[in-house]
């Protein structure tokens, strides 16, 4: 395995505090959460936890608040837009508890349970982003025992996600286990043939994997918002692999807003052998119906082929979600960038955080 991970399995947490990192960062719109999949990802974990008799401190951020303040400010306020509330209340739901305000350590936040508490959105506090030592020590001094089990934060060098790690005894909750499991038997002994379809937008942040599966996956097919930049593929496709792949891309159709439907049947016909497929990023603009349909041919015809199905990205979760498709997926990872860092090879910081050392 690519990363020797401290297993929270091999800790006992009876009667300790534990800093748990859990990735709250769903869509919210008003008050509800539209969208829960992430939350119950890592719930098993907390609910190890308070099997083991832990008190449980959970810690996590909401988006990418504008208004950002010191841990010493007198000005701290929460903007409603990005307050964890809405998850609170999730939370404290599925406790079957009532949750109140209250102050733990020098964080604001709520306390569910004897239990359980849960600080406001950790990214109110400009220090976290900045992976400022000192307010991951403030951090640390809270609890005993540090988890993190927030996959989709673990390419990101912060406070919450690294820097505590330096501090207290650390170990990976089961859902970064299980994400870790899943994703480095793809990358070391997949079953093949391995086809990998990657499409969305963020094209910088995509290129370097496919790159990388040049070398390595038998199949690429690329979509998303990197149609119509040949130049870029041309790059990739001219190098001279030591793995020989297969490497397509996608049409668009006249709006650029979507692959056409020969793309989406090319595809289908370059990984209909494949036995391990990973998908991340849809091939049109999702969020409009009407951009849809190369996306939902792709998935359909995925179901279909006899493989072992990975996908990640959350347009892709989202869109195949509301299509009642994603349980029929093999693995949905719930990282979106730390899914592709992992499959690119890079090193990510706050799996590195959590190694034996």
């Amino acid at each position: 395995m690519l990363y020797n991970l401290k297993n929270l399995r091999d800790t006992q947490a009876i009667g300790q505090t534990v800093l748990l990192r859990a990735d709250l960062d769903v869509p919210v719109k008003g008050s509800v959460i539209e969208d829960d999949s992430r939350l119950n990802a890592w719930y098993p974990t907390l609910q190890y936890l308070l099997e083991n008799n832990a008190k449980v401190i959970i810690v996590g951020h909401l988006g990418r608040p504008k208004e950002q303040f010191t841990l010493q400010s007198q000005e701290f306020r929460a903007d409603p837009k990005f307050s964890l509330e809405p998850v609170v209340n999730w939370l404290a739901q599925k406790l079957n508890v009532t949750p109140t305000e209250e102050k733990i350590g020098d964080f604001n936040g709520w306390k569910l349970s004897d239990s359980v508490s849960i600080l406001e959105n950790i990214r109110f506090y400009e220090e976290e982003e900045k992976n400022d030592p000192e307010f991951a020590k403030r951090l640390a001094s809270l609890a005993q025992i540090y988890v993190n089990d927030a996959f989709a934060t673990a390419h990101r060098a912060h406070a919450s996600t690294e820097g505590v790690a330096h501090f207290l005894p650390s170990f990976a909750g089961l859902r970064v286990m299980q994400e870790v499991e899943v994703l480095s038997k793809v990358l070391e002994t997949p079953e093949r043939p391995l086809g990998v379809i990657i499409g969305g937008a963020k094209i910088e942040t995509k290129l370097p994997l496919v790159e990388k599966m040049h070398n390595y996956a038998d199949y690429i097919c690329v979509g998303g918002t990197i149609m119509g930049n040949e130049e870029m593929l041309l790059r990739v496709a001219h190098q001279k692999p030591e793995h020989k792949s297969v490497l397509i891309m996608a049409d668009a159709v006249e709006s650029k807003m979507d692959a056409t439907a020969e793309s989406v049947e090319n595809f289908l016909q370059v990984i209909q052998d494949a036995k391990t497929i990973v998908w991340n990023g849809p091939l049109g603009k999702v969020e409009d119906a009407e951009w849809q349909k190369g996306t939902l041919a792709l998935a359909e015809g995925i179901l279909k082929i006899p493989a072992y199905t990975v996908i990640g990205g959350g347009d892709t979760l989202g869109f195949l979600r509301q299509k009642n498709l994603l349980s029929r997926f093999s693995f949905a990872s719930v990282g979106g960038g730390a899914m592709l860092e992992f499959l690119a090879g890079d090193r990510l910081p706050g799996l590195v955080a959590l190694e034996q050392k």
